[in-house]
């Protein structure tokens, strides 16, 4: 169950974190994996890790902001492939503030990543998967569906991804592609270690597990974890469903009162 043999599996964001985790998953249940990121080095180690496995993995270096760039990269991978069977919207970044203190220039990068680089995915991948069929999955956040302090333009961007789901899953229903959404809650990845240590020199330990301790469950995910949600919905046992959004969050969402 949940091979993914002869698939192909665009994965943004790949170089690190959640998705490194889906790209050696996807990878070890067989498929070629093609990993857009703009960390030529973490993405280079990810490569590696795979190929060392003898598993199936390539790195193209890529800015999902840019429309011309996803074109040029997708078009290449269908060139090479003669398909596009699964692509995975993970590529996102973080930003701390309210309303009144994210900046302009704040506010447009997380939107020109966020949201923009979704749709630019979507909008070159789609008319190749409308050929014979293919699976989306977005990687939207618990911050799409709960208040957050302070996140507001992070929250505005996962929320456009769940809506971008919803609407996709919509409109494709009629040439098989099926399109869904996870929602992590805290998942301890080199970006929550490196916030630690920038944000709270000495007190990384203390500070941790503060974070932790706000999942219920008493700790933080694992990106593997998240990864194994993603290997179901993007696998063919998963062929009934579309249009749904997955909160794998500890209990964050439901039982946090």
């Amino acid at each position: 169950m949940f091979r993914l043999d002869n698939k192909t599996a665009v994965i943004t964001g790949a170089g690190s974190g959640i998705g490194k985790a889906i790209a050696e998953v996807f990878a070890a249940q067989g498929a070629q994996v093609y990993v857009l990121d703009m960390d030529e080095k973490s993405s280079s180690d990810t490569i590696k890790e795979i190929c060392d496995q003898g598993n199936k993995a390539a790195f193209f270096k890529c800015n999902v902001a840019n429309q011309q760039e996803v074109k040029a990269t997708i078009a290449e991978i269908v060139r090479q492939h003669n398909t596009l069977d699964i692509l995975v919207n993970n590529a996102g970044i973080a930003h701390i503030g309210q309303a009144d203190n994210t900046t302009e220039a704040d506010f447009d990068r997380i939107v020109a990543v966020n949201i923009k680089g979704v749709y630019n995915c979507l909008h070159e991948t789609i008319p190749f998967m409308k050929q014979k069929g293919g699976v989306i999955l977005n990687v939207a956040s618990v911050a799409a569906l709960v208040g957050i302090p302070d996140r507001f333009v992070y929250s505005t961007a996962k929320g456009a991804v769940a809506a971008m789901t919803l609407s996709v899953a919509k409109d494709y229903l009629n040439q098989h592609i099926r399109c869904n959404s996870i929602s992590p809650a805290r998942v301890h990845t080199p970006f929550v270690d490196g916030y630690l240590a920038k944000s709270y020199p000495g007190k990384e330990a203390e500070m941790y597990e503060k974070l932790s301790k706000t999942q219920p469950i008493g700790r933080m995910a694992k990106p593997v974890e998240i990864a194994h949600l993603a290997l179901y919905l993007c696998s063919d046992e998963a062929s009934f469903i579309t249009g749904c959004d997955y909160p794998i969050d500890g209990g964050f969402v439901r039982l946090n009162t």
